[in-house]
Parts: structure tokens; sequence; C-alpha cells
């Protein structure tokens, strides 16, 4: 090698260890302070070990106004490459806080999007690790329309590669809307924040004190606002969720997600035959039934503190991978209201575009009355879930448990709708409505006539409970395909997804529906 050879390869050695450096030692060490890591340590983590390429590493900014001349960093804030996740490819964008606030430029984007970009090409996961202060003010509309360049590439990657956030501090302002365009957000606790508007802001146009944590912290999202899909103690346990997650889903919309190897055992679960309580009003955990139907009892649960009414997540069934859905009757009775119906209509969407089996276990009442559901829009969100299960092309299989009452019994992935399999447990009472209202309805000119009105409603619910409080009458239609013994749920269900497993289904040609948004 020549002379001046030798010295370049020097130099580059030189920036290299500039740029892993980030923003200084100084602020990499207050960082760790707040239990943070830094941008590298994030993706050393979250990736097999030795496989990351840095991609971009000698970037920098163009931008000389306001002093940035003097603040020059190679990589300009992100650490973008690709690398392995258990020897599956993905992409995988860090931002670093210690660089300028991790605000994002005109540099810091076209990294980004240059990641994003190769994903959609070569057919893989793209994850950001998102830790900024928001847009680079100094650099002005050009980092809004950076903002912009990777708001569309979120767009054109939505349902064909998987997409994760994950929040693990400050992301403010334009920042939030690609998170929010991506299949799913993580957020650490006490370390992460998102909002459009900041505290200040909301002081200064509402008059509202509130804190940055309660405006947009990680408990928030996962109780208020539903923004946040999973929450996680720490940065170490958000990379362990991340890998978890993606063990579930495909490379991209052009393949199925990886089975597990798996032996068949005894499947049956008598503890089923006892789940359901003998009092039609008690109570019981669907996530007891859950556990029972999967392998192993693993679910990774979505959202599990918002909209606690229905329950959607992630499972293995006799090794493959399947989406699980279910009303839960220890919350509200499991009825449908706004946030279960477009917690569930998002999840069900998901799991479609990337080829990830429906299950769903259905015990609904109904949907929630009262004004504040009707004056928010309990019928266009409420379509949202309806229109979801309806345009999914996956292998989907239904089983109710108890209730299926009224519209809520069409929506819950009902054969009328598209169901593949719809299955019955003894249990279940598929009717209009529970018998002691229906009574009321059909036989209240004779009740109100009658000596003991008490009495004689009793009389007529038992009577309409005889005709309908059952599953055979959907049964003798074909809207059941069988009623079935709880404890070999499992077994009909292994058999009924392999049945399945070729599904083809052609959609009418069109450009694209119009969801009830």
């Amino acid at each position: 090698m020549s002379e001046k050879a030798q010295e370049s390869m020097a130099r580059l050695e030189a920036m290299k260890a500039e740029a892993r450096l980030g923003g200084g030692e100084k602020r990499m060490e207050a960082q760790h302070g707040k239990g943070k890591l830094t941008a590298r340590e994030r993706v050393d983590l979250l990736l097999d070990e030795g496989s990351f390429e840095e991609l971009g590493m000698l970037v920098t900014h163009r931008s000389n106004l306001f002093g940035l001349d003097k603040q020059q960093f190679l990589g300009d804030g992100v650490v973008t490459g690709y690398g392995t996740i258990q020897g599956r490819l993905v992409y995988v964008f860090s931002q670093d806080f210690t660089v300028l606030g991790g605000s994002l430029a005109e540099a810091h984007a076209e990294k980004i999007c240059r990641i994003m970009d190769l994903a959609m090409d070569n057919g893989a996961p793209v994850i950001g690790l998102n830790d900024s202060g928001g847009a680079r003010i100094q650099e002005g509309v050009v980092s809004l329309g950076g903002y912009a360049d990777i708001f569309h590439r979120n767009v054109q990657a939505s349902g064909v590669v998987p997409q994760i956030s994950a929040i693990l501090g400050p992301c403010a302002g334009g920042a939030v809307y690609s998170p929010a365009l991506t299949d799913f957000i993580l957020m650490t606790e006490g370390t992460s924040y998102m909002f459009v508007t900041g505290p200040n802001v909301v002081k200064t146009v509402t008059h509202e004190e509130v804190s940055a944590e309660a405006l947009g912290g990680a408990r928030t999202h996962a109780t208020k606002s539903g923004v946040a899909h999973l929450t996680v103690p720490h940065e170490v346990a958000a990379m362990d969720q991340i890998k978890s997650l993606l063990s579930y889903l495909p490379q991209n919309c052009e393949e199925t997600p990886s089975s597990l190897p798996y032996s068949g055992l005894d499947e049956e679960r008598p503890k089923l035959n006892g789940v359901i309580p003998e009092n039609a009003q008690q109570p019981y955990d669907m996530r007891d039934v859950v556990k029972e139907l999967v392998d192993e009892g693993e679910f990774l649960e979505i959202q599990p503190d918002y909209a606690a009414n229905i329950v959607v997540g992630f499972a293995r069934l006799a090794g493959r991978s399947i989406g699980v859905v279910a009303n839960q009757p220890a919350v509200l009775a499991g009825v449908l209201d706004i946030g279960a119906s477009t917690k569930a209509a998002r999840f069900v969407r998901t799991c479609d575009a990337f080829n990830v089996p429906l299950l769903v276990l259905e015990d609904v009442p109904g949907f929630l009355p009262g004004t504040d559901q009707e004056w928010n829009g309990i019928i266009t969100n409420g379509a949202k879930l309806l229109y979801a299960f309806s345009e999914a092309t996956v292998p989907r299989i239904t089983v109710i448990t108890r209730k299926a009452y009224g519209g809520a019994y069409d929506v819950m992935n009902s054969k009328h709708i598209g169901a593949d399999l719809n299955f019955a447990w003894p249990t279940s009472e598929i009717a209009v409505m529970g018998a002691k209202g229906a009574a009321e309805i059909i036989f209240r000119k004779e009740i109100a006539g009658s000596d003991d009105p008490a009495v004689k409603l009793a009389e007529k619910e038992a009577e309409y409970a005889a005709l309908f409080a059952h599953p055979y009458r959907a049964a003798s239609r074909g809207y059941v395909d069988e009623v079935i013994e709880p404890a070999q749920t499992r077994s009909r269900l292994i058999k009924g997804f392999a049945m399945l497993e070729n599904k083809t289904v052609r959609r009418p040609r069109r450009k694209h529906g119009n969801l009830p948004l």
C-alpha cells in the first residue's frame, strides 16, 4: 500500500472513531445517567452480534447558518445500517440525542430515507430507534421537507414490510408522525414521551398545567390514547420485545411467518370445560382461554392496557404464528365500544397485511350504549372493525364461547362476513339480544296485563331462552359449522388452520377501498 493510501486509511480510522464518539463523552455520560443507552449501544443490543453494517457514517450536515458550521458531527445525529435479528435481515436507524439533540434535518433525513428505500427494495423490516428533539430549527423548511420525505416512505412501505418504532427519548412535533404511520410503537417508561405540542405550548394556548410525562409519557399513551402498542421498563427490555414481536411476523407481505417445529401431543384441554361460569352474568378472564389454546401458554398481547374490553395479540398454534382477537368478559362485559373497535380493527388489518391467520374468541353482548359513544362516532368506529374483518383474506376461525348478541355477532368475524370456520361451545347464545331484554319487548303487553308481571316476565324469558339462547338454531342454518366440546377446541383449531393453509382469495379490481375513517 502506498504512503498516500496509508495516510488516507489512517484518516478514515480517525474519522470513524470520531463518528462512534457521537456528541462527546460527557454527553454520553449524562445520557447513561438518565438510564438511556447510546445510539450505537442500542443497535448492538438489538442486532445479532457482529452483524451490523453501518451506512453513512461519514455524512455531515450542509448548513452554515446560525453557527452550525462550528457544530459538525460525523453521521449527523443518526446511526443507520443493516444487520440480522435471529439470522433475519433487518434495516435499522438509531437517532443520537447527544448530537444536536438528535434533531432531524436534510442529511439526517436522507440517511433514514436511504435505509427505508433499501428495506423496500429487499423486502425486510425497518426498525426505528427514535430519540430526537424534533426538527432542526436552524435548517428551517429543509427540516420539514426531511420529515415529509420520511412520512411518504412510511406510507409506501405500509403493508409491504413490517415497520417498528421504539420511542426511547423525546419525540415531539413532526417527529411523532413517522412512528404513528408504522405498524407498532414501543415506549420506555419514565424516559420517553410523544406529543405534537409540548407542555409549554399547551400552557400558553390552553392555560393547562401538565408535565411531559402526564401529557405524552408511556403510561399515558398505553392507557389513554392507545398510541403505544407496548411499554417496557427500560431499553434492554425494549430490544428484547422487538425481537419477540418480529418472530411472529414475516419479512414482507409476500411471505408467511416462519413456523416453529412442532410435534403433535395430546391436544385436549379439559380445563376449558369449566371456564364458563354457571351464571351467565358472571365474568371470566378470556386470557385464561387463550393460554389454554395456544402453544405453551405464550401470548404476546398488544395494547394490553388500552380498551381492555377486547384482547388482541400474537401467539403460536402448533408452531404456526396466529393473531388472536378476543372479547374480554372481565371488562365491561366484553362489549364493543369505540376504543375496542379501533384497537381490534387496526390489529386485524396488520395481521391480514402480513399473512398472519386470525383466531377470534367471541363473547360479546353488543355495542356499548350511551350518548358519549354515539356522539363520538361509535357507528363509524364500529364499522372499522366490520370493514377490517370483511376485507381480510387470511385464514379466519371464530369460536363463540358464550354470548353473541345483535350486530356485534355479525361484526366479530361471523360466517356472513367471510369467516372460514365458525365453532360454538354448548354454552353459547346466538340471538338478537339477551333473553330478558327480548322478552320485555316481544311480550310487553302480555306482561303488563298479567296479574303478576314479574312471574310472567320470568316465564317469557325462559320461553325465549329455550328458543334462542343456544347455538343450535344457528348451526341448523349453517351459520355455525359445529358445536364442539370446549376441551376439543385446540385440536379443532389446529386441524382447521392446517386445512386453510393454502387459502387464496381473489379480490375485486379496484384502486383501494374506502375505510370508514
